[in-house]
């Protein structure tokens, strides 16, 4: 009991006739002394504790399944135009290397002395290749022009062996091409046999659009064989530490390290394929510096994880 309450009882038993006001002002006191500290303990637990971490909720997520590919840019069909006779020369040329052409347009006039021949393109597409020489011999057996037919491309690369049974033709694909950038393309064909001695197959991936390429230069190709959808958060909320690959949930106001099976990884996000649920309060940024029990005040996510 206050110094000032035990005061207000002596006055009140030495005054009678204010005894009943100098009782009350002590009850009131009484009142105000024993609900002060619950007050402020009250105050106390509703003071969050803990260091402030950023937090997120584990939702579901939509992954690729992708088959990588680097290989080379070859021409789907390159037909070669030579002469049909011997004993020609070459009068003229006119188409070179890289010019595009159509079908039945003049490429070379040839003569056999007294008689002009014009040697014509069988099919629309570019001149890849060309020895052609104004007074060289044009003879039916060494081709003058070589025509990538309709100027079509594919990326022809290697595959392992676990990775050719996911593949299928009209798979779509994005390709990057050096000095050409980035394309779309479609899975064309997929070679029947494997390399003995590496264990690598064929596939040949088809360039779309007219862009034109440069003839074996290289490329790589992302091929997507599917989909898969799960829970997922942030490659940034993702510990390895030697107790394994963890993540660290928030719940009850404290840290909980859970230790989880990560699957896929596309564009900063990873498949949880166990170890949390999809609405699970997650740390956005895992750190060392949080500990199994840590009190954290979570900022971001709704006061579930509180």
């Amino acid at each position: 009991m206050s110094l000032r309450l035990q005061r207000l009882m002596g006055f009140a038993s030495l005054y009678p006739s204010y005894g009943h006001r100098a009782l009350a002002v002590a009850a009131s006191a009484l009142f105000v002394l024993a609900a002060t500290p619950a007050s402020a303990a009250g105050e106390a637990d509703a003071v969050p504790k803990g260091a402030a971490v950023t937090v997120l909720k584990a939702s579901k997520y939509c992954f690729g399944n992708i088959v990588e590919v680097s290989g080379i840019v070859l021409p789907r069909d390159e037909q070669q135009v030579r002469p049909d006779r011997f004993g020609l020369k070459v009068a003229e040329v006119k188409a070179d290397p890289g010019d595009t052409v159509t079908a039945g347009q003049v490429l070379a006039r040839l003569t056999d002395g007294a008689n002009s021949i014009n040697l014509t393109a069988p099919v629309a597409g570019t001149i890849s290749a060309s020895s052609a020489i104004v007074g060289a011999p044009a003879s039916g057996k060494d081709a003058l022009f070589s025509i990538i037919a309709k100027s079509e491309y594919d990326l022809v690369g290697m595959v392992p062996t676990r990775d050719i049974a996911k593949l299928k033709t009209e798979q779509s694909a994005k390709l990057k091409i050096i000095g050409a950038g980035e394309m779309d393309g479609k899975v064309r064909l997929i070679a029947p046999t494997i390399e003995p001695n590496s264990q690598l197959g064929q596939v040949f991936v088809g360039i779309g659009g007219n862009k034109r390429l440069l003839v074996n230069s290289s490329g790589r190709a992302q091929i997507k064989t599917g989909q898969s959808c799960g829970v997922a958060v942030p490659l940034t909320a993702i510990l390895y530490s030697t107790a394994g690959t963890v993540v660290q949930v928030v719940r009850g106001g404290r840290v909980e390290t859970r230790r989880v099976e990560t699957g896929l990884m596309s564009a900063g996000q990873v498949e949880i394929r166990d170890g949390i649920q999809e609405g699970d309060i997650v740390v956005a940024r895992a750190g060392a510096l949080l500990r199994e029990g840590d009190p954290v005040r979570p900022v971001g996510a709704s006061a579930d994880a509180k």
